[in-house]
């Protein structure tokens, strides 16, 4: 048994992709049956992602017991968008003008949010007293 900063005591969770993985799928689910159980309006992927961030802050669960299943998802991310690829199968009309529109709004959207999140960042830098400026970059 293992004894975190907090003297919180937690097992050693094996470092295999697969029990990770399986780890990360079975919280999931538990806030999806929450979520369910509850009757919020809040998708079960949220609910499990809030139960994740919990156990993690909380020292229930160290950041090492998922990292490498994680690590895993976020690679393969791409297998998780080939359902939506297929969706233009069965509608082709995105292939169209409402496609183009569609793209139009997301490039324009990705663009606004990424000007905004510019300028604010740029307004909080400014905003620092010049001492502290350098302290904060870590190469």
């Amino acid at each position: 048994m293992n004894i975190d900063k907090a003297g919180l005591g937690h097992r050693t969770i094996p470092k295999n992709y697969f029990f990770q993985m399986a780890l990360i799928v079975v919280i999931w689910q538990i806030g999806e049956s929450l979520a369910h159980l509850a009757a919020v309006p809040v998708p079960g992927s949220i609910a499990g992602m809030l139960l994740l961030l919990f156990l993690l802050h909380s020292g229930l669960l160290d950041l090492s017991s998922i990292k490498r299943g994680a690590d895993w998802f976020l690679a393969e991310m791409l297998l998780f968008f080939v359902p939506a690829v297929l969706v233009v199968l069965d509608h082709p009309e995105f292939l169209g003008w409402t496609g183009l529109k569609i793209l139009g709004v997301i490039v324009c959207g990705t663009f606004v949010v990424m000007t905004c999140t510019a300028l604010t960042i740029e307004i909080c830098f400014r905003l620092m007293p010049k001492n502290e400026r350098g302290s904060h970059v870590h190469v």
